[in-house]
């Protein structure tokens, strides 16, 4: 970063020797480590929100390409929709009454003839045994 070489490395430990002594050295060297570590930190918070800016830059220069190619595009096919080419949905006619002259559905009941619920079926399969039990207590 700072592009120092061997000898001017070595010239900075003998003034920081001789100038702090090298009884408090170490405490300064930890001191100057902590400085270094926050120094760091700061630039790589500051490079990342700057990468997060160039990011949103480019995104806002590409949608400005894709709107201007998607005008082009729609001017020069303005026949064409989207719709166009799907299918279209319509509703299904009503159900024919199959009661005058159907060949199958002579002996077929409606549909709105037949019961909701099969509570009608089940009621004399119910009574059955009511009535069992009333003809043997009679006997």
């Amino acid at each position: 970063m700072f592009d120092l070489s061997i000898s001017e490395i070595m010239i900075i430990v003998i003034i920081a020797i001789v100038v702090i002594g090298p009884k408090e050295l170490p405490r300064a060297l930890g001191t100057a480590g902590r400085w270094v570590a926050k120094g760091r930190g700061i630039m790589a918070n500051f490079r990342t929100g700057f990468d997060a800016m160039v990011r949103e830059a480019e995104m806002q220069e590409m949608e400005k390409k894709w709107a201007a190619e998607n005008e082009r595009i729609m001017l020069e096919h303005p026949d064409k929709s989207p719709a166009a080419d799907e299918p279209v949905m319509r509703a299904l006619d009503a159900p024919k009454d199959n009661d005058a002259g159907s060949e199958s559905g002579a002996g077929e009941a409606h549909q709105a003839d037949l019961p909701l619920d099969d509570s009608a079926h089940d009621e004399p399969a119910k009574n059955e045994p009511a009535k069992k039990s009333a003809e043997e207590s009679g006997r």
